[in-house]
């Protein structure tokens, strides 16, 4: 029998941590507050199993259950845009127990969802970015374009008749293809999709011309020759795919539509909980295998403090309803 099998449960789990070199948060409690977590954490992802939100979530989470020392439960509740989940943490106890995955549509669904069933600032409380990664701009092989101002001349010369794939109005891609229309001051039509695998079947056909999507689902057939790869939305180039210009770049200044991800909770953590929450993500997310598993999804590890996440939340809320409202964008 080993020495930790003699120990109460708790007190082998430390021992354990211990032995391991390993500090989990939950045993080092500040002074006079209460052990946590004592029990699982829920993690809220509003997305389907699989899609690229989710497997960020699952190594995030695997990470953190890892310095917690208890099990973070991934529990996919997609549906509505990402309401359905996000609805869900807003509506529970502030006790760290009940975790949401959020991104860019957290901040964009304001604008777009004329009654939200709650306010995505005053009932959350954001805890900490944990990434951002550009999506990037792709075309049918065959059309007659090298870079996006060939793309734009295109579409000048041929109003009304180039289309773009989206994953639906509203939607990450929706609003991107808005943001350039807008920019470029073009006529292209808009096709919205129930994700991004059918809108880029449908690009690779020839039956749209173009779209927009991350590097882990656009790169393989970026690679394989079936798609044309112009430019990434973000403000910078991506170390992933350094040579690809930016869209700002190629004459379209200003342009930066970077889709981002974080952790946040209902509104009303206690501070000192939040914290600890806080630093453990942060812990997770500086690792050299969380580091190592988001360069292979083409993501950058992004993280910081509440007061950060938070002013990011609120800068973006602002900046793409200014969009939203010139480009006239609803939800399905």
């Amino acid at each position: 029998m080993t020495i930790t099998s003699r120990l109460p449960r708790p007190a082998a789990l430390l021992a354990a941590f211990a032995l391991l070199g390993v500090a989990p948060v939950q045993a080092q409690a500040p002074k006079g507050e209460e052990p946590w977590p004592v029990r699982p954490v829920r993690f809220i992802v509003p997305f389907a199993p699989g899609a690229a939100n989710d497997l960020i979530a699952r190594a995030v989470g695997s990470k953190l259950a890892d310095i917690w020392g208890q099990s973070v439960v991934v529990d996919n509740r997609p549906g509505g845009g990402t309401v359905i989940g996000s609805e869900i943490v807003a509506r529970a106890p502030a006790d760290g127990y009940t975790l949401l995955q959020v991104g860019l549509a957290h901040a964009v669904n304001p604008s777009v969802i004329a009654r939200l069933p709650y306010d995505s600032l005053r009932d959350f409380t954001m805890v900490a970015q944990t990434g951002e990664s550009p999506f990037v701009l792709v075309t049918n092989v065959s059309l007659p374009v090298k870079n996006v101002r060939d793309l734009v001349a295109l579409a000048k010369a041929r109003p009304g008749t180039l289309a773009y794939g989206s994953t639906g109005s509203g939607g990450t891609s929706h609003l991107m293809g808005e943001l350039l229309k807008s920019m470029a001051g073009i006529d292209v039509i808009h096709v919205p999709y129930k994700g991004l695998s059918p809108a880029l079947t449908e690009v690779i056909g020839g039956q749209i011309q173009y779209s927009f999507g991350s590097w882990s689902t656009v790169g393989p057939f970026v690679k394989s020759g079936k798609l044309r790869a112009l430019a990434v939305t973000s403000a910078r180039r991506s170390p992933v795919t350094p040579d690809l210009p930016t869209i700002a770049e190629e004459g379209f200044k200003g342009y930066d539509a970077t889709p981002w991800w974080g952790i946040a909770g209902p509104a009303g953590i206690p501070r000192p909980l939040l914290a600890r929450i806080n630093k453990g993500v942060r812990a997770a997310m500086a690792s050299p295998e969380m580091k190592e598993r988001f360069a292979v999804q083409g993501i950058e590890i992004a993280t910081g403090t509440p007061e950060e996440f938070t002013a990011l939340v609120q800068a973006e809320i602002a900046r793409w309803a200014k969009i939203v409202k010139a480009a006239g964008i609803k939800a399905d």
